[in-house]
């Protein structure tokens, strides 16, 4: 079965060609799967792909890592051993290049010892070559996309349904769970799983710790992984659903419904040509024009693929034009310092047909 590497290869080759970059040098971090399939430990040992924009790509590796490596037609591994000079054979095999560009992942120890290498040469990062090429996905990143996120889904669903006890627990031990059911459904790692109940709802990236969830308060979770491709890379997942423990009050109950409804509308504005921007300033007027605005203290969302934050970023100043493949997360918020907050997020594609939700748990205020 054909990989995609080879294609990738050659469009990140064209780019560096548009761009004036003699070389690519890739360490760990996502673009080193998406180039190769081949996912680097961080360690103090030197991993890196070294790309020409005219000639074989190599990929230099520890020698004790190389049984790891999948070798692919693509490129070829370049073992190194524990008496050699990792930054010695990058540099060799690079030659007297005049411009660079280095992983933006790259360790800063081997990119001093690199320029201290290659002397002669002016450097960039990697990610103005292969970040706008990752940031349009194709159709096999879009369906590895779309799955990951109906396995989210089925864990929100869990949620909503009263399947995981919220009272009585901690936030960590609830968060523990939503990430055991995350691998249950699929998913080989789990980025982040954020319970935030109460007060602590308002605090976007609250870390769940010992606070005891009761009854009568709002339990916010954003939640996310990483599954496997055909490939053997990995694609995540994203969403955020938020419970109520008994009725909310009436303030609480008009600011959930005017978060649903920027939500929706921000979605419905993300078609193909419409700049990132604009998705966000349509959240932002209808919860602004609610007297919510000082409430939305964080952009609408941010591009999804290998990592679970790259581009596009749906942020006022992007005038990047939303292209089909395109795909980012929704995620207006409401955060009330000291008493709650709220948030609801979808993981949305860019296509010629229309914005296709990769998420559809129910995006009402669940009442438990």
């Amino acid at each position: 079965m054909p990989t995609p590497f080879a294609a990738r290869l050659d469009r990140a080759r064209a780019r560096q060609a548009q761009l004036g970059v003699d070389a690519v040098l890739v360490s760990v971090g996502p673009d080193l799967p998406y180039l190769t399939g081949y996912e680097a430990m961080p360690l103090e040992r030197l991993t890196m792909l070294v790309l020409p924009a005219d000639g074989d790509a190599t990929l230099v590796v520890p020698r004790l890592e190389a049984p790891r490596v999948i070798e692919r037609p693509e490129f070829t591994v370049r073992p190194w051993g524990e008496t050699e000079d990792p930054v010695a054979v990058v540099a060799d095999l690079v030659g007297s290049p005049a411009h660079l560009a280095i992983g933006d992942r790259t360790w800063a120890g081997f990119v001093i010892d690199l320029q201290r290498a290659l002397p002669a040469a002016t450097w960039r990062r990697a990610s103005e070559v292969l970040g706008p090429l990752r940031a349009v996905k194709d159709a096999a990143e879009v369906a590895s996309l779309r799955a990951a996120g109906a396995a989210a889904d089925r864990v929100a669903r869990a949620l909503q349904a009263g399947e995981i006890d919220l009272v009585g627990r901690t936030e960590a031990e609830v968060s523990a769970e939503l990430g055991r059911r995350l691998r249950a459904e699929g998913h080989r790692r789990v980025n982040f799983a954020i319970v935030a109940a109460g007060a602590n709802a308002a605090s976007p990236h609250h870390e769940p710790g010992d606070r005891v969830i009761a009854p009568g308060e709002v339990v916010l979770c954003d939640f996310g992984g990483t599954m496997s491709d055909g490939d053997g890379i990995g694609y995540c997942s994203d969403i955020t659903r938020c419970v109520h423990l008994g009725e909310p009050s009436e303030e609480m109950a008009e600011a959930y419904a005017v978060l649903l409804e920027a939500q929706r509308a921000a979605v419905v504005a993300a078609v193909v040509g419409t700049p990132c921007e604009e998705v966000d300033a349509t959240a932002r007027r209808i919860i602004t024009d609610a007297g919510w605005g000082e409430q939305f203290i964080h952009r609408t969302g941010h591009g999804i693929g290998i990592e679970e934050h790259e581009d596009p970023y749906i942020v006022h100043g992007n005038d990047t034009p939303l292209a089909p493949g395109h795909a980012f997360s929704v995620e207006p918020g409401i955060y009330v310092d000291g008493r709650f907050g709220f948030r609801l997020e979808d993981i949305v594609v860019a296509a010629d047909g229309g914005p296709e939700s990769l998420n559809n748990a129910d995006h009402g205020l669940t009442i438990l």
